[in-house]
């Protein structure tokens, strides 16, 4: 990463969570750039194992689950005892310059905090905004909190255009991308190599990958259940951990080795997409910029993704496909066989996907407009 040559602020991120997924990891992955950068930098979460093996330096805070429908009655409950929490962290981390939240409930319990504890207020918004904070009530205390953010960085155009909806004024709003370290992303020959034999994938078994959270909100069903349709010498992997892992096993024992499950692969993602001839993306309904799509384009793997919504304008044309009918397995099921049918097709359009990743997601770029937000420029 290129050194910034603004002064050095302070930098607290605030970012509780009980799922280990693409936001909380990109946030950690920027804050280390941030620091790297000279600036002081501190995380506040539940969950300080996030920043192992990274600069940035993290302190425990339990605030509990993530504002939900079912959450949301015993959160109003705790929201005294909640707000104490929190002033009492920034206390100890005085002064703050900037106070970065990531998730609803920390966005809408710090708008109440007064300036000179908070700094300057920047939100992150990783995906569209939930249907709750849409309409009705939710809208309300949602542009209510956001009038005490200074700025708000949306992760794609798709997320930007849901919160400009819901009433923030669209000059507040930026977008900007997953920070990836596009010159460390590549093609493992190696990893491939090694990969595929311990898969025991021969030279021409169509290895299908698929990186995700296992949760029931991501259609991960979709993928096992189109191996139905596949016949021959066909692979799906499935990398990732989750809630719902027992029941994808499951559901994926009538396909005996023909369905693989291995452990998350953060730390060497570039081995595990290098080694998969196509990845297959099932998208939850508040997808923003999924890290699984943007390391297979960079690594030069096209992405079939099982629905627009979380894939829309991230899959360039004659870069991917976006199966027609959304969550079908047979569809999904009739795309793969042309990838698996023409190498030649997974070879271009991983070439066009990787071009077009590398024209978007320029880290200095990124983390030029990130430290515009925090107000860094004057």
């Amino acid at each position: 990463m290129i050194s910034s040559n603004t002064s050095s602020q302070r930098i607290v991120s605030l970012q509780t969570s009980r799922e280990r997924g693409g936001a909380e990891y990109a946030n950690v992955d920027l804050l280390d750039a941030l620091v790297h950068r000279g600036h002081d930098v501190v995380l506040l979460t539940n969950m300080p194992d996030l920043a192992a093996g990274t600069r940035v330096s993290a302190r425990r805070i339990n605030l509990g689950p993530k504002l939900g429908r079912r959450s949301v009655a015993r959160l109003l409950l705790e929201a005294p005892r909640l707000l104490v929490r929190i002033v009492r962290a920034l206390q100890a981390e005085r002064p703050v310059g900037v106070l970065f939240l990531h998730f609803k409930k920390e966005q809408l319990l710090c708008a109440l905090l007064p300036a000179r504890l908070t700094g300057r207020i920047v939100w992150a918004e990783w995906g569209p905004l939930p249907r709750q904070m849409r309409r009705g009530p939710g809208r309300w205390l949602y542009t209510l909190a956001a009038g005490r953010a200074s700025a708000i960085l949306a992760i794609s155009a798709g997320t930007r255009q849901t919160v400009i909806a819901a009433g923030v004024p669209p000059e507040k709003v930026s977008i900007v991308p997953n920070l990836v370290d596009v010159d460390d992303v590549a093609f493992d020959e190696d990893g491939r190599g090694r990969l595929r034999a311990e898969w025991a994938a021969g030279e021409d078994t169509f290895v299908i990958g698929c990186m995700s959270r296992l949760q029931r909100r991501k259609r991960n069903d979709v993928v096992i259940d189109a191996m139905a349709d596949l016949d021959g010498d066909v692979l799906l992997v499935i990398a990732g951990d989750g809630e719902e892992e027992w029941a994808l096993r499951a559901r994926a024992a009538a396909y005996g080795d023909r369905v693989r499950f291995i452990p998350n692969v953060r730390g060497h993602a570039e081995a595990f997409i290098s080694a998969c001839d196509v990845m297959v993306f099932a998208p939850s309904p508040t997808e923003g910029e999924p890290r699984s799509i943007v390391m297979a384009q960079l690594v030069g793997v096209p992405v079939v993704a099982t629905d627009a919504e979380g894939a829309d304008g991230l899959i360039p044309e004659g870069g991917g496909a976006i199966v027609a009918s959304s969550h079908d397995p047979h569809a999904l099921a009739q795309t793969l066989r042309l990838y698996r049918d023409d190498a030649e097709r997974r070879r271009a359009e991983g070439a066009m996907a990787r071009a077009e990743m590398l024209k978007t997601h320029d880290p200095e770029r990124t983390l030029h407009a990130v430290e515009c937000a925090f107000g860094m420029f004057g």
